[in-house]
């Protein structure tokens, strides 16, 4: 089974790559599954149902995201009864929508996806560690599901990486998001478990982490208000991972860094 994840979709010109890249790149590598975290898909704040439906149209399975959930209220009916957005599992068990929720593939694989943040230098949840054991313990690989897919949103590499070691063994993968940035860390733990701290943005690295970069400058020179920060507009880099999984164990034996277009060097994955 081949497994894409894409990282942060920042802006129009993040939508308008993966738009472009997906089709194409889901045939010719032939992916059965598609995770793409979209929280920052409308201008870098939250994302629409209109977006969602446009994105499960050309392919994508699942939208994860993050801390911007909420920012467009339009979004609480849609996630409320679309199992495919999810927002972080450690939230309220009271807040609309799900944390996780088993799909299937083409092929009749269960996929569990599991969206989860972080603590350090966020906003306070649930502990992340509890919320994934607890989850855990209605569900393994080859017995519940076929895999077990994890969005770990997060600014915090540490905290990353001590959840990354605390589950490995127990899912598939572990891939981080919400730092915008492509870590160069993307690796199969010794337990089976494939891990990258960052898997970066589908956007404009022409930027900010995403952002127009005067107001950004602007913000840390003289550390006034600038107002909201509206998403870069050049040409976005299509970032994500490649994970090819054995159908009998459920692990990961081979994963590749994706960077597709923009101003960043680009690679291709080498998995046939």
């Amino acid at each position: 089974m081949n497994l894409l994840f894409c990282g942060d979709i920042v802006g129009q010109t993040g939508i308008n790559s993966i738009v472009k890249v997906l089709p194409n790149f889901k045939r010719d590598y032939k992916v059965d599954f598609v995770v793409v975290n979209g929280e920052n898909a409308e201008d870098g704040y939250g994302i629409l149902p209109s977006t969602c439906d446009e994105l499960f149209s050309i392919g994508v399975d699942v939208i994860t995201s993050g801390n911007h959930i909420w920012d467009k209220q339009e979004i609480i009916p849609y996630i409320a009864r679309n199992n495919n957005l999810l927002r972080p599992l450690n939230y309220s068990k009271s807040c609309p929508g799900n944390g996780s929720f088993v799909f299937s593939d083409q092929l009749g694989n269960r996929i569990l996806v599991i969206n989860v943040m972080c603590q350090l230098f966020m906003t306070p949840l649930n502990c992340p560690f509890e919320t994934i054991d607890s989850l855990l313990s209605n569900h393994k690989i080859g017995e519940t599901v076929s895999a077990i897919v994890i969005d770990l949103h997060g600014e915090a590499s540490s905290e990353k990486m001590a959840i990354a070691h605390a589950f490995d063994g127990r899912v598939t993968m572990i891939i981080g998001t919400h730092t915008h940035i492509p870590t160069s860390d993307l690796q199969i733990l010794e337990n089976g478990t494939a891990y990258q701290t960052d898997a970066g943005m589908c956007g404009d690295y022409n930027s900010v982490i995403g952002g127009e970069k005067e107001p950004w400058i602007d913000k840390f020179r003289r550390k006034m208000p600038v107002g909201k920060i509206h998403s870069a507009k050049g040409k976005a880099s299509f970032c994500g991972v490649l994970i090819k999984i054995n159908s009998d164990t459920g692990f990961a034996y081979k994963a590749e860094q994706i960077i597709i277009g923009g101003s960043l060097k680009n690679r291709l994955p080498n998995i046939n």
